[in-house]
């Protein structure tokens, strides 16, 4: 009897390990796509994954965890190369995402919820070492995650030219919510 049990366990175990599935996030090929809003225009550009990886239970996500290296950000709206790289310096300064001393930013999710369209992704967001809950929605397709994300960055310390903080700032005022758009492919 305990031969059966025992073999019964391993089917189960076995059965358990194939149906739950990590997949690694593919770096080249995968993007992210950031957008900031201010009160006379907007800037764009991109930030790169340094890692991450996927876990599903059969075909449905599971949970993920990312890592993103803040020193890839790069402006895309910009065509001036001189005004480019100020801005861009600008991102990386202490002003904004103090990329120096916080070379990368993570999220990890902590409740990944089906929906008749996809996914509600609850996870935490980790941005110049401060950590807050964000929410968002995501579709799978073939082999790639896709969404939106919506950021407050005051949550994360990066308070530059931020209403809630300073006063007079006119037209340069700088919304506090910016997007990360992202095309996560796994392999």
């Amino acid at each position: 009897m305990r031969k059966i049990g025992f073999i019964l366990g391993l089917f189960v175990l076995s059965t358990i390990t194939m149906l739950a599935q990590q997949k690694e996030l593919n770096t080249k090929t995968s993007k992210i796509d950031w957008l900031g809003k201010k009160v006379t225009g907007e800037h764009s550009g991109h930030i790169s994954f340094e890692s991450g990886q996927l876990k599903f239970d059969g075909k449905k996500l599971a949970s993920g965890e990312f890592k993103v290296d803040m020193n890839s950000i790069t402006c895309t709206d910009i065509s001036n190369e001189e005004y480019n790289a100020n801005l861009v310096g600008h991102l990386k300064s202490d002003d904004f995402f103090g990329v120096d001393k916080h070379a990368y930013s993570t999220l990890k999710t902590t409740n990944v919820q089906s929906t008749s369209d996809g996914y509600k992704i609850t996870a935490n967001l980790t941005i110049k070492g401060k950590t807050n809950a964000v929410s968002f929605k995501a579709t799978t397709k073939e082999d790639k995650l896709i969404g939106v994300i919506k950021i407050d960055r005051t949550l994360y310390d990066v308070r530059y030219g931020s209403g809630k903080f300073f006063d007079n700032l006119g037209d340069k005022m700088i919304d506090d919510i910016f997007e990360l758009s992202f095309e996560i492919y796994y392999k």
